[in-house]
């Protein structure tokens, strides 16, 4: 018996993905809220030191769609993969990463690698559960370069001075992601 049914899981990434970019395409990221648990648990590598966590819908809202995406205007994250595991209630998204300017080819500026979500649904239109993964050395190399050209948001160069001291930011050994995997194949 699956966890949900699959018509509702494919309704939910499909409600989430247009709100996603509709996000990108107005800048402002707090309308994905809603689409936590009010106990969701939300992280992502930020290096071989770091990790990032958010636990609650609060949380998510103030770092993930706040510090997080603050100075980061325009940029957009389309989804060009969905993968759903229906028996598990899961989901994963593979997504791009654009920013709202041009390379000397005309083509807009692109993090390489791939980026991706990997969503636990709750029910009720919301995840519980969602890990980030991305390249953090092209991203970091795309913000240098954008920098370097005077095209980094103010915004974003100051989050970039804070670096590790983000809210949300934790060192590795505080923050065991693997063992807020629901139902691991590994156990």
């Amino acid at each position: 018996m699956p966890a949900f049914p699959r018509s509702e899981i494919e309704e939910m990434i499909r409600r989430f993905v247009a709100t996603n970019d509709e996000c990108g395409r107005s800048g402002d990221w707090e309308a994905l809220a809603r689409y936590y648990t009010e106990d969701a648990i939300y992280s992502w590598n930020v290096g071989p030191k770091f990790e990032f966590v958010a636990r609650g819908r609060d949380e998510i809202r103030k770092w993930v769609l706040g510090t997080e995406m603050a100075g980061l205007d325009k940029w957009v994250y389309p989804y060009v993969r969905r993968l759903i595991d229906d028996e598990k209630g899961e989901v994963i998204g593979i997504w791009r990463q654009i920013a709202p300017h041009s390379g000397p080819d005309g083509k807009p500026v692109e993090i390489a690698g791939t980026g991706g979500s990997w969503f636990r649904y709750a029910g009720n239109w919301q995840w519980s559960w969602q890990r980030d993964f991305f390249d953090h050395g092209n991203a970091g190399a795309v913000f240098f370069d954008l920098l370097q050209k005077g095209l980094l948001s103010p915004e974003m160069q100051e989050r970039l001075k804070r670096g590790s001291k983000q809210p949300g930011w934790v060192r590795r050994e505080e923050f065991d992601w693997y063992a807020t995997i629901v139902d691991r194949e590994d156990s």
